[in-house]
């Protein structure tokens, strides 16, 4: 009992460190795992016994992981994507399968079952990495991503079928026939009989079981299905995997399907990360060194060969070579299901042991560069094919030429519901915005009516200078991916520091990060939910109107630099409310010459003009309410809040007597106080 316990504490301990270390590389954990079963396994290190036990409890990840793609399986989703799940994905899935079948026997020391096995894991790609990656680049609207979205569809679709192929090819030859043909029919029957008939009670017991209004019911219930279902199809000779698939397909016809997701998810992760350390623990690295050629030319075949099929392909359907090229190499790895076909019983029998381990070297190598070919995908297709070149000039010349009409504008970066709200209020004040944004149906349809907006990825650097950056009044970042706003902010830091940025977040979690890229101000929409909420909830408990506005004035006026002032003043009073002068935030960028370079702010004493300075960003860091004794150096960007008048004599002060900017001060000196 204490090794036992031993056992798992050590395994717990490492896992979480690696999860930590992979999450802070911004790299998917289950490479961790895996990477972590390869160093404890017992032909590594040999810290952890590779027992019947951890396979029997590592195998329940592979059954909540095939629940979960059946609850993601959508009737609707797939007669709209039709075209690419069964035109491109289903061709990429069979071309790999055959050529497994009919070509790798003639290569490797296969028979054309371990070569059919070997084509249907080769053809899978990691769901949960292209996603996530293409999630974080906001490519999962773009044409190339949902193509891809396509292919991965068909591809974990695909993985059920295999499931029922791989026991029944581990029998003998003679009667394979009869082995595939019994399997096919009793899952044939199964499946009829539970998707046929088994929605309506499915329906009914969930709809009793919610009704008692308990948490953990519900997650005993949804456990005893997804279980219970499991041991079924096993029960009939299938898998355990193919039963959890068909429970999920059930239940995603249900209401219940969303929260169901949620509550199964901390099993599902944690299992699964003990099936890919299980998996890790399989590679014997003794053997990979002995064998280490041949680990690297699989692994460049295999990444060569996937992204020429699939860039084929996709050329085939109407994309250009370099939309191709980078689905290819997008997918051109190899994926989580590849793992789960060769943990089937009877997959090892079908591929010798002495091929095993280099195949399996290869498909971790590939999962580990998977990140790395998907983040720069774009530039080896940029190098590679000089057509995107031209294609890319066009698309910038096309920027440049609508945005030419447009000056001292707003440039908002995405055009979804926030951008297009924020669009209707410049437009009432009659300030110019042009808009960039990745969706080509919401650009068509905007467009049409009248909207500046173009397709762009306001990540890049040229289509932000072809959207006027260097003549914009302002920046506004309106989607909520904090890294997609970074990435926007290091463009904008290196080519305009002194424009005003206003970016959207979703909570307070990269508020900080946000503004030391350069944001001039960061609005969590959590901090603006809960200011109405608590407003609604002080006024219908009795609370005087007036005091509640005054309440969040104050705590708007406490967080937002750029509101200071607009609200003071008491609006709601018994007389009328006095009109103060419109005041703003201005960045004044410090250049070389200027007059306060080597200054103080005490020194400076823009007090004395009326403004207040609010932060100095430098090096590109942010000091929000900077110290009187702050000293001005060259290239910094002075934050200034005020009137115009008074912005106007403190940049004069500020800047007077630069030699980088001639004229600007003769051009302030108009607006100088008498």
């Amino acid at each position: 009992m204490t090794d036992s316990l031993q056992s798992v504490l050590f395994l717990l301990a490492s896992a979480v460190l690696v999860v930590v270390v992979f999450r802070t590389l911004r790299l998917p954990p289950l490479l961790g795992y895996l990477v972590l079963g390869v160093v404890i396994g017992p032909r590594a290190l040999g810290l952890m016994p590779d027992t019947p036990q951890s396979h029997a409890l590592a195998e329940f990840g592979v059954v909540f992981l095939m629940f979960s793609i059946g609850l993601e399986f959508s009737l609707p989703k797939l007669v709209a994507m039709r075209r690419i799940v069964f035109g491109l994905g289903a061709l990429q899935v069979g071309i790999a399968v055959a050529f497994g079948t009919l070509l790798l026997p003639l290569a490797l020391p296969l028979d054309w079952r371990g070569g059919l096995l070997l084509g249907g894991v080769l053809a899978m790609s990691s769901t949960a990495i292209v996603v996530k990656m293409l999630a974080d680049r906001i490519e999962l609207d773009s044409p190339h991503g949902r193509q891809i979205v396509g292919v991965l569809l068909f591809q974990d679709l695909a993985v059920v079928p295999l499931l029922i192929l791989v026991p029944a090819l581990a029998h003998q030859a003679g009667s394979l026939v009869t082995t595939i043909g019994i399997a096919l029919a009793k899952a044939a029957l199964v499946l009829s009989v539970l998707l046929v008939f088994g929605q309506r009670p499915m329906r009914a017991w969930f709809n009793l079981v919610a009704r008692r209004y308990s948490s953990e019911l519900f997650i005993l219930n949804v456990l005893l299905i997804t279980l219970g279902l499991a041991y079924l199809t096993q029960a009939t000779g299938l898998s355990l995997a193919l039963g959890a698939f068909v429970a999920g397909m059930l239940i995603s016809e249900t209401e219940y399907r969303y929260q169901v997701e949620d509550d199964i998810k901390p099993f599902r992760d944690v299992l699964l990360g003990l099936f890919f350390v299980t998996i890790g623990m399989q590679l014997d690295l003794h053997a990979v060194a002995e064998k280490f050629g041949w680990v690297v030319l699989a692994l460049i075949s295999i990444v060569v060969l996937k992204a020429v099929l699939i860039a084929a392909l996709a050329r085939s359907f109407g994309n250009s070579w370099a939309a191709g090229l980078r689905i290819g190499l997008d997918l051109a790895h190899v994926g989580e299901f590849a793992f789960v076909l060769l943990a089937q019983p009877g997959a090892g029998g079908l591929i010798a042991p002495e091929l095993m381990q280099p195949i399996l070297a290869a498909m971790l190598l590939s999962m580990l560069a998977a990140p790395f070919m998907i983040e720069y995908s774009e530039h080896i297709v940029r190098h590679t094919l000089s057509a995107e070149w031209l294609n890319r000039a066009m698309e910038v010349h096309q920027i440049a030429v609508k945005s030419m009409a447009f000056d001292a504008h707003v440039v908002i970066c995405g055009y979804g519901r926030c951008g297009q709200n924020l669009a209707r209020m410049l437009d009432e004040e009659s300030i110019q915005y042009f808009a960039l944004d990745l969706d080509i149906t919401r650009i068509r349809e905007a467009a049409a009516a009248g909207d500046a907006v173009v397709y762009g990825d306001s990540g890049r650097r040229e289509v932000l200078i072809a959207a006027g950056l260097m003549r914009a009044r302002a920046l506004v970042i309106t989607f909520h991916d904090a890294h997609a706003s970074l990435r926007v902010l290091a463009q904008i830091r290196a080519l305009r520091p002194d424009l005003p940025v206003v970016v959207r977040t979703l909570d307070d979690t990269y508020i900080e990060r946000l503004e030391a890229a350069g944001a001039s101000e960061v609005v969590a929409e959590v901090m603006e939910g809960s200011l109405m909420l608590a407003s609604h909830a002080l006024m219908l408990l009795g609370v005087p109107v007036r005091r509640v506005v005054r309440r969040v004035q104050a705590t708007r006026t406490s967080r937002y630099h750029v509101l200071r002032g607009v609200f003071q003043g008491d609006v709601l009073g018994d007389g009328e409310a006095h009109e103060r002068p419109s005041a703003r935030l201005h960045a004044v960028y410090i250049v070389h010459g200027a007059a306060s370079i080597g200054r103080t702010l005490a020194e400076l004493a823009l007090g004395e003009l009326g403004v207040e300075v609010s932060a100095i960003r430098r090096h590109g860091l942010k000091s929000p309410s900077p110290a009187a004794d702050t000293v001005i150096e060259k290239g910094d960007v002075v934050v200034v809040f005020g009137s115009d008048d008074a912005i106007g004599a403190a940049e004069i002060r500020l800047l007077q007597g630069a030699r980088a900017r001639p004229g600007l001060a003769k051009a302030l000196d108009k607006k100088k106080p008498a």
